[in-house]
């Protein structure tokens, strides 16, 4: 088993109830849920003229290899109905693989740990709620660390 972090966000439809579908579809066909954040309102990252996002990150114990994980979390993101459209546009539901136990991997489909963790806040913050001592293993510091020195300026507001 291994613990990975994930998190997911939407900005369409009922933010919520999207979140809370991903959520019991990643319970179903990706592990066994050992932490989750509260929902973060934040504003929209990369494209800013779109709605804000609801944003959540989780912690599981899974069985699946890294790649498979990958292909997991894609199935659900189009069982729910996401369209790959624009990059950083908006979405009916996002899931972004953040940890795979200390793994640092990269190929054509997949970087782990993500590669902007450090930069967002609508990822930092609900993970510091959840795993602050958790070392990003590039990085070689703990989420708190990495919270306290982000540069992102955009605000992130419990809800």
């Amino acid at each position: 088993m291994e613990r990975v972090y994930l998190a997911t966000g939407s900005n369409l439809g009922d933010k919520a109830a999207n979140l809370q579908a991903a959520l019991d579809l990643i319970e179903i066909y990706i592990g066994d849920l050992v932490a989750v954040s509260g929902l973060y309102r934040t504003e929209a990252w990369g494209i800013e003229d779109q709605p804000e996002f609801y944003n959540q990150v989780m912690a599981l114990d899974t069985n699946l290899e890294s790649e498979t994980l990958l292909v997991a979390v894609m199935e659900i993101e189009r069982q729910m109905g996401r369209e790959r459209r624009i990059r950083w546009g908006e979405r009916l539901i996002d899931i972004d693989i953040l940890f795979y136990g200390d793994l640092v991997a990269q190929s054509q489909r997949l970087t782990i740990p993500h590669p902007f963790i450090q930069e967002r806040n609508f990822v930092l913050q609900p993970l510091l709620e959840i795993a602050p001592d958790l070392v990003h293993p590039v990085l070689q510091k703990t989420i708190r660390e990495l919270a306290t020195a982000s540069p992102d300026p955009l605000k992130v507001e419990r809800i």
